[in-house]
């Protein structure tokens, strides 16, 4: 009788541990062949890689239930717990809800993620704390963004579905950037805007996205308008189109250096205060002794 006992649980314990393992290494082969998927043959079958990364990183919650699920069919001791438990599910549901609300909000906030998608894998994302960067992963309880220093960003998904977000990618990936430029009162306005028209155009970066009506009545590729007066400055304002929120950056970088050169040599100021400092000279007259 102790060595049938012995061998029963010797039994149960290789069940466990051997059921444990084939799920783990399920859920690894299932990982990498859903990643090999996700790399070489969504863009192939045109569909969204977003759909898949979510499924990857379902599997291991859908394997190790299964598991678990297999464990408390197969002893039979379990199984009468299970039962216990099922039979108190209300209160055990009420204890685990409440205790995981925080969880079951992150699941539902990354399923809804997944069904109406405000912003997918590969998108070029900005949340509201000016963190900007590309979403690299969708998981069950967090979403992954790598930012522009190669930091990864994990913002859990509960929070960003009610965050304010960005997205620069999600129907048209064209940037109309905003570069800006202030010059002096005295320097010729139409001169100044002429110049940064010229620089705007010949960047490598730069797109013409006029209509071919717009061409025709001959609107010019890049609109450069007056913003603003300032105490010291005139404002003039760049609307330059480019292809991606990336080429946008190095776009308005390269013309804030360029167009600072060509005022130079143009003779266009970029004004700075300026502020006139006067020294009050102590002009009262001592009071004279009594004598």
């Amino acid at each position: 009788m102790r060595e049938f006992i012995d061998w029963d649980i010797f039994k149960y314990v290789v069940l466990v541990v051997g059921t444990f393992l084939v799920a783990l290494l399920a859920s690894i082969i299932l990982r990498k062949l859903t990643n090999v998927f996700i790399k070489k043959y969504s863009s192939i079958i045109k569909s969204d890689p977003t759909n898949f990364s979510f499924l990857k990183n379902a599997l291991p919650y859908i394997i190790f239930s299964i598991a678990i699920i297999f464990i408390f069919l197969k002893i039979p001791f379990l199984k009468s717990l299970g039962t216990a438990l099922f039979a108190g599910a209300g209160i055990f549901a009420a204890i685990v809800g409440f205790a995981s609300q925080k969880a079951f909000a992150n699941i539902i906030s990354g399923i809804f993620i997944l069904i109406f998608k405000p912003f997918r894998v590969g998108d070029t994302l900005e949340i509201s704390n000016a963190r900007k960067g590309t979403v690299e992963e969708i998981t069950l309880r967090h979403t992954i963004i790598k930012d522009y220093e190669n930091r990864r960003v994990i913002i859990p998904n509960n929070q960003i579905s009610d965050d304010i977000l960005i997205n620069s990618s999600i129907a048209d990936e064209s940037i109309r950037k905003f570069v800006e430029f202030s010059i002096s009162y005295d320097a010729d306005m139409d001169k100044a805007m002429k110049i940064i028209q010229e620089e705007a155009e010949k960047h490598p970066n730069f797109m013409d996205n006029r209509t071919s009506e717009e061409k025709q009545t001959g609107e010019p590729a890049v609109l450069v308008r007056v913003v603003g007066h300032g105490d010291f400055s005139i404002n003039l304002r760049a609307y330059v189109w480019t292809a991606s929120n990336d080429l946008a950056f190095a776009l308005y970088t390269d013309l804030l250096y360029s167009v600072k050169k060509r005022f130079d040599h143009e003779g266009i100021e970029i004004p700075f205060p300026y502020r006139t400092i006067v020294f009050k000279k102590d002009t009262e007259e001592k009071p004279h002794k009594d004598k």
